[in-house]
């Protein structure tokens, strides 16, 4: 029978290499923080429960841990890493006989199928402590694995490593599965006199090896995982791996993608078999694109909901909007957050749409504004229509019946409603409500001064 085991992910540092005001865990990468694709990778193997240390920031990071169901952990001083298990003795009281995996929090690119055979090796060899190690080819910054002859394997911190040392090539990877029991035994005897004045968790690997405890070692070959981010070039060098990761896995799926070097995709992004994604785009948040869609160079779409057979033409941005089927929006056109778009219906060359739902069938060509609107199916929407729909304090709807056409060059004065099939004339400044089947047309009468200004021009001599 397989052991349960929990999950401690170590988040309590501050990150001092990053220079940021905020923690380094809580760096965003590809839509989700640093920590949180962390917790993903471990929620993904069924722990029974998680627990996170927290304390620098520590109510943005329990914040965070709660979106993916994990407890925290306060360390209250960080005193290392090997304090910071510790400060989860309390937590772990009652799980004696179950594995705890330990995880640092900035190892984004580490992967579930990576981690499954660690597991299995842990429980098939009866381990009390089985860790992870690499051969790098640069092991530069990890501590060095030491396998004496006899007596217990080692970690040796670079910073307190020999000359000689430093030229070992396996190292130490920062993830730990531990017998609880074993594990909190060994714990109080671990010493910080070392040069940074830390208790190391890496040193609890020759403390459970003198008590005489089993100790194993997972070497493996997926060393680009086992990078920790320490800096914002690392965290870059992380985020180039993801972004390429999702490409695949969506290409995969049957997913075009044009040109993968210049699309940038979110985590939490999906797209539909049979859609093109062309160069230059850029997919955030948990947007969903539905099959056979069309995306073309320079779009930008955030947390958005697309339909199927959608076509998204040239330098669009669209944010926190809902696309129907068969609907084609742009080229220059822009969604502002709560745009709803009925199915077959098209917005074109400049237009701005914020807060509107826009009919089936419906078109806005061109060169328009249409905000706090309701336009209904198949109405059609002159070149330069406006919504005039703030008053400098407060925001008004503009409803738009069905069947309704607008001329160009048309201001609809909010609030005010256009009847069914309805006409407004080009140069109209509407501001009452115009009845079904009528024609409202609102100019200034023109008038005209013969040679005014050739007089003018005299003038002015």
């Amino acid at each position: 029978m397989k052991r349960e085991f929990i999950g401690l992910i170590l988040a309590a540092g501050k990150g001092t290499r990053f220079k940021s005001d905020r923690i380094k865990l809580l760096h965003p990468l590809l839509g989700r923080t640093m920590l949180g694709m962390v917790l993903d990778c471990i929620k993904k193997l069924g722990p029974q429960k998680m627990l996170v240390v927290v304390g620098h920031q520590q109510e943005d990071v329990v914040q965070e841990a709660a979106l993916y169901g994990a407890k925290p952990v306060v360390q209250a001083k960080q005193l290392g890493t090997g304090h910071a298990v510790l400060s989860a003795k309390k937590a772990l009281a009652s799980d004696g006989e179950k594995d705890v995996l330990v995880v640092n929090g900035d190892l984004p690119l580490l992967r579930p199928e990576t981690l499954r055979p660690f597991l299995n090796v842990h429980r098939k060899q009866g381990n009390s402590l089985t860790f992870f190690s690499a051969e790098l080819p640069d092991p530069t910054g990890f501590g060095r694995l030491i396998q004496p002859e006899s007596g217990p394997m080692r970690i040796v911190e670079e910073k307190d490593a020999t000359p000689r040392q430093r030229k070992i090539r396996e190292v130490n990877a920062g993830i730990y599965l531990a017998k609880v029991k074993d594990l909190f035994q060994a714990l109080p005897r671990l010493s910080n006199k070392n040069k940074k004045g830390e208790y190391y968790l890496t040193d609890i690997i020759e403390v459970m090896g003198e008590l005489g405890k089993k100790v194993g070692v997972y070497k493996s070959s997926q060393t680009d995982e086992l990078i920790g981010v320490n800096d914002r070039f690392e965290m870059a060098q992380a985020l180039s791996e993801l972004r390429m990761r999702k490409i695949k896995e969506l290409c995969l799926q049957g997913v075009t993608i044009q040109d993968p070097a210049t699309t940038w995709i979110d985590w939490d992004v999906r797209i539909a078999r049979e859609s093109t994604i062309h160069p230059y785009v850029v997919i955030e948040g948990d947007t969903k694109i539905g099959a056979n869609c069309s995306i073309l160079p320079f779009v930008h779409i955030i947390s958005c909901t697309i339909g199927r057979e959608c076509r998204i033409l040239t330098s669009t941005m669209i944010e926190e909007s809902i696309l129907e089927n068969r609907v084609q929006v742009g080229p220059f056109t822009h969604f502002r957050p709560g745009t709803v778009i009925r199915s077959g219906a098209k917005v074109g060359n400049f237009v701005e749409m914020k807060k509107t739902v826009f009919g089936r069938g419906s078109k806005a060509g061109h060169l328009s504004y249409i905000g706090d609107a309701e336009v209904a199916d198949d109405v059609n929407i002159g070149a330069g229509t406006i919504t005039c729909n703030y008053d400098g304090v407060q925001k008004y709807k503009t409803i738009i019946e069905r069947g309704v056409f607008i001329g160009s060059g048309t201001e609809l004065v909010a609030p005010v409603r256009i009847g069914r099939e309805a006409y407004v004339g080009a140069g109209s400044t509407i501001t009452k409500d115009v009845s079904p089947n009528a024609l409202a047309i609102s100019r200034v009468r023109q008038s005209e001064k013969p040679g005014w200004a050739k007089k003018r021009a005299r003038k002015k001599k």
